[in-house]
């Protein structure tokens, strides 16, 4: 395991990487895998782009973000202007049906509704707008609810889980309930773990997906 001090300084090293987030002041605690990153930044795709860069460390089981988004008045926005930028850019993305996404924008901040057929078209829909200026946040809470009826089958998500070179070999447990897919089990990064919620999601008939995989690295 690596030490409390090890682990931070990874992770202020991998934020400094980062090119959109070399001049940022981002604040780094660890405490036995857990990692808490403080600061303020000028835009929702540098606080994104931060987390983002936290969990891809290796040793990090969690990350607690507590950055705050501070637009200046040349970056800050109306809220009929972010909200008019962002229906532009849905009718643009292809794996968006905009016509389905219900949003709303009060004081910068986004929320997302409505009930789409995949988790790729509501992952799409927040990636669209997380670069769009004026944005201060983005609450996702866009249901999945498949129009085909399929029964999910356990056998599919396992074969998918193995086929994947980061997620063959480790201990993960399929199980499911109706159309709700259950990982359980140990993997090694936070990366496997996040993989293995997409395999699960691109299984036709999913609905929900709980991913308790437990990380430990060792």
């Amino acid at each position: 395991m690596k030490s409390n001090e090890v682990l931070q300084k990874d992770v202020q090293d991998a934020i400094k990487w980062e090119p959109l987030l070399n001049a940022a002041e981002i604040g780094v605690t660890a405490k036995d895998g857990v990692i808490t990153l403080t600061g303020s930044v000028d835009s929702y795709a540098k606080k994104s782009e931060a987390e983002d860069a936290a969990k891809n460390v290796i040793g990090v089981k969690a990350v607690v973000e507590k950055i705050e988004v501070h637009i200046g008045k040349w970056g800050k926005k109306d809220d009929n202007e972010i909200a008019a930028e962002i229906l532009s850019a849905y009718k643009w993305n292809w794996e968006v049906p905009g016509d389905k996404v219900k949003v709303k924008v009060e004081d910068g901040w986004v929320t997302l509704a409505g009930e789409l057929n995949w988790n790729y078209q509501k992952d799409a829909a927040k990636k669209s707008i997380t670069n769009l200026p004026g944005v201060r946040g983005v609450s996702n809470v866009i249901t999945i609810k498949s129009e085909e009826h399929h029964e999910v089958e356990v056998l599919g998500i396992e074969r998918a889980l193995e086929r994947n070179w980061s997620t063959n070999g480790q201990d993960i447990e399929v199980s499911i309930s109706g159309h709700t897919v259950v990982l359980k089990g140990i993997v090694d990064s936070w990366y496997q773990k996040d993989v293995a919620g997409r395999i699960a999601w691109n299984a036709p008939g999913v609905w929900t997906v709980e991913n308790a995989l437990v990380i430990e690295y060792n």
